[in-house]
């Protein structure tokens, strides 16, 4: 794979965690942290009539909550700038995708995760929602940057979600780039979790990531 971004000194987080949004401990209840399923996400779309990926919707939402968003249930509409979608049904799969990322966002403890297809499966399907998800993610965080002011590490993360929302599947190794997604993922959750404290949370807190 042709992309790469420079690791982020803090390394909190567990990479597996990241494919299947499992919460680290499975003896663990389902709480407002944990992100709904791919298939439950992709079934309340598909209610919505939303023609979006899973990862789409989820990087496109992360997008417009980092970049200091309104949090409302009625986020497809603020979000995908289409004020005749209704809004999910409370506990829908859609507002608990809502729920989760505010609280994952918000985590202290560099809890924040990404929807993508479970690691099952094949590396080019994972890198080819990450592409997406970064895609969705400028979008959302455009809607929302306003007259933000991102620090010099916020610019930096944002030309490096940038430069993978360019990236093309075709430059994917579907043998040998396992590694280096799980890595680009884990640089990315930072990369966000940057941007969020920069826009939302001021640089006191920023600092916390370093």
């Amino acid at each position: 794979m042709q992309v790469q971004a420079q690791q982020p000194a803090n390394n909190s987080g567990a990479v597996g965690d990241c494919y299947t949004c499992r919460p680290r401990n499975e003896s663990i209840r389902v709480s407002e942290t944990d992100l709904p399923g791919w298939a439950d996400v992709e079934v309340a779309a598909d209610r919505l009539s939303l023609a979006s990926t899973p990862a789409e919707l989820h990087g496109a939402l992360c997008g417009w909550l980092s970049a200091g968003g309104e949090d409302t249930p009625a986020w497809p509409a603020q979000v995908m700038a289409d004020a005749a979608l209704p809004a999910p049904a409370p506990d829908d799969a859609l507002d608990r995708l809502r729920t989760a990322s505010v609280s994952q966002l918000g985590d202290t403890d560099f809890g924040f995760q990404l929807l993508l297809p479970d690691g099952e499966a094949p590396v080019v399907d994972r890198a080819a929602a990450m592409f997406d998800w970064c895609r969705a993610f400028l979008g959302g965080f455009g809607m929302a940057v306003a007259d933000a002011k991102l620090s010099e590490e916020g610019e930096e993360a944002l030309g490096d979600i940038a430069n993978l929302a360019a990236a093309r599947v075709d430059d994917v190794d579907p043998e040998g780039d396992e590694e280096s997604l799980a890595e680009i993922e884990e640089y990315l959750r930072m990369a966000v979790l940057l941007l969020h404290a920069d826009c939302t949370l001021g640089p006191r807190h920023r600092q916390s990531l370093h």
